[in-house]
């Protein structure tokens, strides 16, 4: 199902079917380790129903042939489907790609108030990188915004910019990455380092990233992969200290 809201594309994202496996994932675990605690999340999960609103730009989306179905925030739905039998998982994508952060965090009431969500996984950078907005900006914008999730009874999640080595001389990404990670130790918000993730596939050979965005099926097995990824670090950060947490666990 699809519908539209003003300017924003919300996408209620459906399991389908995984276009790889876990092996072929490997290589970035010990980077998706979560640093702070999803309480929220953990008392969602023990009664049976965990709401998830996934905010970004362009980066959290896939064109055809794969479309919403084939990007991240479907492949965790399905992965938290897989890792958490019997609760009912709910992942919407609120995505418009040149979102800045500021413009994401003007839905953050509208998204609290209709969808009342466990957690919002909030995806940024990328676009206030290109867009030259400033610094400190964008930091008031995170610190803002955590506040109005956790007054509105979500966590939070912050997914930093994507990798490549086609763009990294391009984008000067380290400014809005090194404030993303400050705001996210202050405000124990787990970050899902998605950047050093990516890196370290293409820098392993997992994944060539110099192919692009015309690389469809790598693409969408990337956004598998971080879907997994995402779901495991999700997991660990409701029930912390335990590794390949289960149902069981978080109830």
């Amino acid at each position: 199902m699809m519908r539209v809201v003003g300017a924003a594309l919300i996408l209620i994202v459906t399991t389908g079917t995984a276009p790889a496996g876990p092996g072929a994932c490997a290589g970035a675990e010990f980077i998706a380790k979560p640093d702070s605690p999803l309480p929220r999340v953990a008392e969602a999960v023990k009664n049976g129903r965990l709401g998830i609103a996934v905010v970004g730009s362009g980066s959290s989306t896939l064109g055809a042939p794969a479309g919403p179905k084939g990007a991240y925030p479907a492949r965790l739905q399905a992965a938290l489907a897989d890792k958490l039998s019997g609760v009912e998982i709910t992942v919407n994508a609120h995505v418009k790609r040149g979102q800045t952060a500021a413009e994401m965090g003007q839905e953050f009431e509208r998204i609290l108030q209709e969808e009342k969500p466990a957690l919002v996984i909030w995806q940024a950078g990328t676009a206030d990188a290109m867009k030259g907005v400033d610094a400190e900006d964008f930091r008031a914008t995170l610190e803002a915004g955590v506040e109005t999730l956790h007054e509105g009874g979500a966590d939070a999640v912050f997914v930093n910019m994507q990798y490549s080595p086609r763009t990294e001389s391009m984008i000067a990404d380290d400014v809005y990455g090194d404030n993303m990670r400050w705001v996210a130790l202050h405000q124990q918000v787990p970050l899902f380092d998605r950047f050093a993730i990516m890196k370290q596939w293409s820098e392993l050979g997992v994944f060539d990233l110099n192919t692009g965005a015309k690389d469809f099926a790598q693409a969408q097995r990337v956004h598998d992969c971080l879907g997994r990824l995402l779901a495991d670090f999700i997991v660990e950060a409701a029930n912390p200290g335990t590794q390949g947490a289960g149902l069981k666990d978080l109830r």
